[in-house]
């Protein structure tokens, strides 16, 4: 089983690189044979705010990580990020949790591969 480690630097809107790394991360999950953790960091931590409200056939990257999530996804969100946006741990969407560099770099020792978008 191929491990995969993907780290997300970008905002949930404004650029889509978020949107296909979780979507590169939901592929590889459905094709089996993969394990992966999904680390937000930076402008990305806001994509785990949970209740966001998108405009009626725009993606919702808040839903995306519970399909991960669903699919057996780990997600790890920088607390210092959280923290400096005024997003708390129970504004998280299900399955996401506060996470640390720490955490980081052990998902960092464990994968095969970093992907970083």
């Amino acid at each position: 089983m191929v491990k995969y480690l993907f780290i997300l630097n970008d905002p949930p809107y404004g650029t889509e690189r978020s949107y296909n790394g979780l979507r590169l991360a939901r592929s590889l999950l459905k094709a089996g044979d993969a394990e992966v953790k999904l680390f937000l960091i930076g402008d990305a931590a806001a994509c785990a705010k949970a209740g966001q409200k998108v405009p009626q056939g725009y993606y919702n990257l808040g839903d995306m990580l519970g399909m991960i999530e669903r699919a057996g996804g780990a997600i790890g969100v920088c607390g210092s990020c959280i923290d400096a946006r005024g997003i708390s741990e129970t504004d998280l969407v299900k399955g996401a949790s506060r996470s640390s560099m720490d955490e980081l770099a052990a998902w960092t020792q464990w994968s095969d591969k970093v992907l970083v978008f």
